[in-house]
């Protein structure tokens, strides 16, 4: 089945389009790269996907569903996670909140869950302040924690906004072998990123300014040209 797919699809709030004409398709362990300056359109299109807004128009499934339909099956970590600073959570409670789609209401926590979260914490590399408060952690820290938050859900589909951001280069790194693990249990993965590095693993990039300027293979979505567009510069050689 298409994990993904997206035709004619237009983005935005209220009536006003940010994006429009999106075409989208998606299978099990597709990568798909987000890239495109603030206010591009990134963050609404994964808001979409993950169901938080509606579309526009156009047509949109998810594992053959409308967006917002299979809580445990798709995982979203937003560009900045709310419990950070809010709630006196340690970073085992936030992680473990990635099993309460599965849990639901009232059921309690079983072995099974607790193997998860510690296991998810363990891929993060947050596991050693399993015990400590979020909020006193660092931004990267803090970073890793929601990721592993999100990898908790054991979802087939992953939208991460900005995943590495606040990350050093063993974060980034340490996050690209998490979502190349991910994909190759069949795990389809949307990733928005500033970073035209994260788009080499990737089986199609998008390049976003308030519309799709480029779509396709890394080498094809990434000309000068479309750079140029997008960013005012052209690729290093």
């Amino acid at each position: 089945m298409t994990s993904i797919h997206a035709s004619a699809l237009a983005i935005g709030y209220g009536k006003h389009p940010v994006v429009d004409n999106i075409s989208i398709s998606l299978q099990p362990g597709d990568l798909l790269v987000l890239i495109g300056t603030n206010g591009s359109g990134k963050s609404t299109l994964l808001k979409t996907l993950a169901g938080l807004i509606d579309p526009l128009h156009g047509d949109l499934t998810l594992l053959g569903s409308p967006a917002g339909q299979m809580p445990t099956r798709v995982a979203y970590l937003p560009q900045h996670p709310v419990s950070s600073h809010t709630l006196p959570l340690c970073v085992q409670d936030v992680v473990a909140m990635g099993r309460f789609a599965h849990l639901g209401l009232f059921k309690r926590s079983t072995d099974r869950d607790r193997a998860i979260v510690l296991e998810s914490m363990q891929r993060t590399g947050i596991d050693s302040r399993a015990n400590e408060p979020i909020r006193d952690l660092s931004g990267g820290q803090q970073q890793r924690t929601h990721l592993a938050q999100v990898i908790a859900r054991q979802a087939e589909i992953l939208l991460l906004d900005e995943p590495t951001a606040g990350l050093d280069l063993n974060g980034r790194k340490a996050v690209a072998e998490l979502i190349a693990t991910e994909r190759a249990r069949g795990v389809t993965v949307v990733l928005a990123t500033h970073e035209l590095a994260d788009a080499e693993s990737a089986t199609a990039v998008m390049l976003l300014a308030q519309r799709v300027v480029s779509m396709g293979s890394p080498a094809e979505a990434l000309r000068d040209e479309y750079l140029r567009e997008c960013f005012g510069f052209t690729q290093p050689h």
